[in-house]
């Protein structure tokens, strides 16, 4: 008789304990699910654009635009960023870059992007190492333009690339500076994409 009552109070426990656990998941899950969530956590594009062009990964590319509600006026800049990785046995060169249909000239700070081999290349901010310049039209974030990366070596390659607002993430990059008053082609340090119809036209010194 003892063990009978023993073995009877043993199996309430155990249905107890299930039906006390059960209860609980609830409560568990509601604490994943509060505000501090994951899945409620503003979270950048994965890497914006990316891929991998004859040896060369091309990750996190994305125009900078406007804080969110806003457009970046035409005649204007934008940011530009990217990352680059030579996987190469070979170093190469970024040369140039250009927006065709968005921006008359795509500056980029230094001239060239020299990539050795098995070397990471990062133009991710928050200072912009690349800018479009004199934007032939006003730009919105959520939209994607075309960019074209020329390099010495494994030659151009067009993406598509995301405009992300300066807001959230991006609250703290810095947008472009203004166009200079004089063409970018007569400014040092300045790249031009080889596009005759968006070339600067600036008067010879």
């Amino acid at each position: 008789m003892i063990r009978a009552r023993f073995g009877k109070t043993a199996a309430g426990r155990l249905l107890l304990g299930a039906g006390a656990l059960a209860l609980l998941m609830p409560a568990i899950a509601g604490c994943e699910a509060g505000n501090g969530a994951p899945t409620l956590e503003f979270h950048a594009a994965s890497a914006g654009s990316q891929t991998v062009f004859n040896g060369i990964r091309i990750t996190n590319v994305f125009v900078l635009g406007a804080p969110s509600g806003a457009s970046l006026p035409a005649g204007s800049s934008a940011s530009l960023f990217l990352s680059l990785f030579n996987d190469g046995a070979t170093g190469d060169t970024l040369q140039s870059v250009s927006a065709p249909g968005t921006a008359a000239s795509v500056t980029l700070d230094g001239g060239t992007v020299p990539l050795p081999s098995e070397t990471p290349v990062n133009l991710t901010g928050p200072q912009p190492s690349a800018v479009l310049n004199n934007l032939s039209a006003p730009l919105s974030s959520g939209g994607y333009v075309a960019v074209t990366l020329q390099f010495k070596n494994a030659g151009p390659v067009t993406l598509q690339v995301p405009v992300e607002p300066q807001s959230y993430y991006w609250s703290t990059y810095s947008p472009a500076p203004s166009a200079p008053a004089s063409s970018p082609a007569a400014t040092p340090g300045t790249t031009v994409a080889p596009n005759p119809t968006v070339t600067p036209s600036a008067t010879p010194t």
